[in-house]
């Protein structure tokens, strides 16, 4: 009998050893919690969209430390030959499918592989609605090159990579072995070792500028840069959060996996402990009905108390599925099942 306890102590021991897996270079082990989603009752800034905040627990996972960049990014690039959504020619049929009926066909000088980027140069706002004003379409923007047809990476291998669409993020993940995370575990990783707070600090809204790179001054005529830089900034460049993650607020906006629907808070039960949320079943979105959107987190560079306050942690806003900007990025997760399987 003693032999028989003795060999399954070491076969326990063994076993135990198997199963025990190193973090990921690059990554944060986040731990399984309990937590309230959404919007705080002391945030100001809340949208309709972020409430009612409702308990949820989620499993624990590893993170990205930082958002994926431009030098993680090219080597995904030069180990598959992928060739991103922003480079790709554009098919006028299928961008029609999701415009309203009779929409006019733009000019062929237009239909041309390109991105969105932020349009520095523009003097006067006349409506704030409008966001149309200070984007504009730039041909030949890509993740190559973040500001048009002449810019480079050069110097620039730490920042975000921009200009990411959903099946350009989805492909990273595949070959890197991760996935992207649920708006929940999103929420769960930028909260840290808090369970309610508004930001990825806390509740002090005056360690904004120092804690995230944001807008300072009047949007978007004139930012007074406070924070230390005008527009995108390199990873790292603030302090993380209180299990090591940065930029979970500010730089660029990063892609989950969940739709976004403005209802979906509305419409489910949240009388008890929501366990691992994975979203709606549903896209919606009243100020673009046509096009499936999916949830982006932590806001960007561009966030500002007039325009956006998007630099909450239960902040949120809809992206079109097809497309990319200067100021959308991501960053990934894996899961303890996942590096087993592997």
């Amino acid at each position: 009998m003693k032999k028989f306890l003795v060999l399954l102590f070491f076969l326990s021991l063994s076993c135990n050893k198997d199963s025990v897996i190193d973090t990921p270079e690059g990554m944060v082990w986040v731990s399984k919690k309990t937590f309230l989603l959404g919007a705080k009752n002391a945030d100001k800034y809340a949208m309709p969209r972020e409430k009612p905040a409702h308990k949820v627990t989620v499993d624990g996972f590893y993170i990205d430390i930082t958002e994926v960049t431009n030098k993680q990014f090219e080597q995904f690039i030069k180990s598959t030959n992928y060739i991103t959504v922003a480079e790709r020619k554009i098919d006028w049929d299928e961008i029609k499918k999701q415009l309203p009926l009779n929409t006019s066909k733009p000019h062929d000088s237009i239909l041309q592989p390109g991105s969105l980027i932020f349009n520095k140069n523009i003097d006067v706002v006349v409506n704030m609605n409008n966001y149309n004003q200070w984007w504009t379409w730039k041909v030949g923007a890509n993740w190559k090159h973040p500001e048009g047809p002449e810019s480079s990476l050069l110097g620039k291998e730490n920042y975000p990579v921009v200009h990411i669409a959903l099946e350009d993020a989805l492909a990273y993940c595949k070959w890197a072995n991760r996935r992207l995370p649920t708006e929940a575990e999103w929420e769960s990783a930028a909260l840290g070792t808090n369970n309610n707070t508004i930001y990825t600090w806390g509740n002090n809204s005056e360690e904004l500028n120092f804690k995230a790179n944001t807008w300072q001054g009047q949007f978007p005529t004139k930012n007074e840069s406070k924070d230390g830089y005008e527009l995108i900034a390199p990873v790292m460049s603030y302090p993380p959060n209180s299990i090591g993650l940065y930029d979970m607020t500010g730089n660029v906006w990063e892609i989950t996996s969940d739709l976004f629907n403005v209802n979906y808070y509305r419409h489910i039960d949240i009388s008890k402990t929501i366990l691992n949320p994975k979203g709606a079943k549903t896209s919606y979105s009243p100020s673009n009905p046509y096009e499936k959107e999916y949830v982006m987190k932590g806001g960007s560079f561009l966030c500002h108390v007039s325009y956006c306050a998007s630099f909450r942690i239960s902040a949120k806003m809809g992206f079109a599925v097809d497309s990319g900007s200067d100021h959308m990025g991501f960053r990934t997760i894996a899961t303890k099942e996942m590096l087993l399987k592997n």
